[in-house]
């Protein structure tokens, strides 16, 4: 596993640099030299690196939504509050229901089945989105009117709707006693609980550090191993409940700042020189999770679906954004900013294939597709467009 760490480091780094230079955002390196050193290209990563690869994404994924909470101000947070809170469930639902849908007329598929597909898909990746809304505002881009935050709030929440769907609509497939009301009335709790989760955990972290004196490394250290807990801790209770727990990471970081300023932002800065590895790190290894040959499968009719879904996510996002004071740049620069997918595809993609859904492998393949077309497009899209979009705050 040493040498596969080593490997992802050493070129990692070139790879980020090259795409850069290319005026194209790094993680895009990342992904393809992922891919390639992968599994599915030279096969140069070791199996045990592989075997962990889904707790290492997960921590990455961590640290950057620490980040992000660490970021966001209360005030900002209040005034796009209902926006965010449309924005994280209105997009996912209308692309789902239109992947679902579409695939009944272009796979023959059932609506059951269509709804699996939709919803695998439909989950915007907060691994492409979350350090790009970050770097808008530290460029003060947008952030006159809270883009980025509401942008940031509501793709941590969308990933919540997406799989609750996904796992409601797996439910009706295999016949199970699915009670889609209580599916719905369990979305609000798991938020509810996300937020309380984090939050406590972060006042807890707060008399700590104000009772003891502690470096900030090891505060960074200590509110990272928590985080990971709390993690865990929604895997654990998925079959009783569920809870956000990406959203109560950044509820951490967001209690952290209000409380105590002067120390949330020095742990931004140690979190953002951690995210220097933890980016290579879940890049590559998202990369690696990505089967060019399999992606090929889905060819045209699996493009033609992604494309459909993003359309009717465009929509979602307009409607979502009805009755704010964003001009129609600043919309349009929304409904660019919500189409990466990346994390969610490659971790859920071969579930229904694992469980036996007819025609898993077709929905596995259109998964993977999704998650090169869109990762590249989307990144590549927040990059060029935020400086013709948005209004730089003065």
């Amino acid at each position: 596993m040493a040498a596969s760490l080593a490997a992802i480091i050493l070129l990692g780094l070139p790879a980020k640099k090259m795409i850069e230079k290319l005026k194209l955002p790094g993680l895009l390196g990342l992904l393809i030299l992922g891919i390639l050193i992968g599994p599915y290209g030279l096969n140069l990563l070791r199996e045990n690196m592989l075997e962990i690869s889904s707790d290492l994404r997960s921590t990455a994924l961590i640290i950057i939504l620490l980040r992000a909470g660490l970021g966001l101000k209360k005030d900002e947070l209040k005034n796009v509050g209902i926006p965010a809170l449309k924005m994280s469930c209105i997009p996912g639902l209308t692309e789902g229901l239109f992947i679902a849908l579409a695939s009944v007329y272009f796979l023959n598929f059932t609506f059951v089945q269509g709804g699996i597909l939709g919803f695998i898909i439909a989950a915007v990746s907060p691994a492409v989105v979350v350090p790009s809304m970050l770097k808008l505002i530290e460029n003060n881009l947008g952030t006159e009117k809270g883009i980025p935050t509401m942008i940031l709030a509501g793709a941590s929440i969308d990933d919540v709707f997406a799989i609750t769907a996904f796992s409601a609509f797996l439910g009706l497939y295999s016949g199970s006693n699915i009670n889609i009301g209580i599916q719905l009335i369990n979305i609000p709790i798991s938020i509810l609980l996300g937020i309380l989760a984090g939050s406590s955990l972060g006042f807890v972290l707060i008399k700590l550090f104000k009772r003891y004196h502690i470096r900030d490394t090891k505060k960074t250290l200590l509110i990272l191993g928590f985080s990971i807990l709390l993690n865990q801790l929604e895997a654990a209770l998925k079959t009783r409940i569920q809870i956000a727990s990406l959203l109560g990471v950044m509820s951490i970081g967001f209690v952290l700042i209000g409380k105590l300023p002067d120390v949330g932002k020095r742990l931004s800065d140690k979190f953002n020189k951690i995210w220097v590895f933890a980016e290579i790190l879940l890049f590559v290894l998202v990369g690696a999770e990505v089967n060019i040959n399999v992606a090929l499968k889905a060819g045209g009719i699996g493009i033609i679906l992604i494309m459909i879904g993003l359309i009717g996510r465009s929509i979602g996002v307009i409607i979502s954004l009805i009755g704010t004071h964003y001009n129609w740049k600043e919309r349009l620069f929304c409904v660019i900013a919500y189409i990466p997918k990346a994390t969610v595809q490659a971790a859920m993609g071969a579930v229904p294939l694992s469980l036996g859904v007819e025609s898993g492998d077709t929905i596995l393949a259109i998964a993977v597709l999704s998650i090169l077309v869109t990762a590249p497009l989307g990144a590549i899209g927040i990059h060029y467009s935020a400086d013709k979009l948005l209004i730089e705050k003065e």
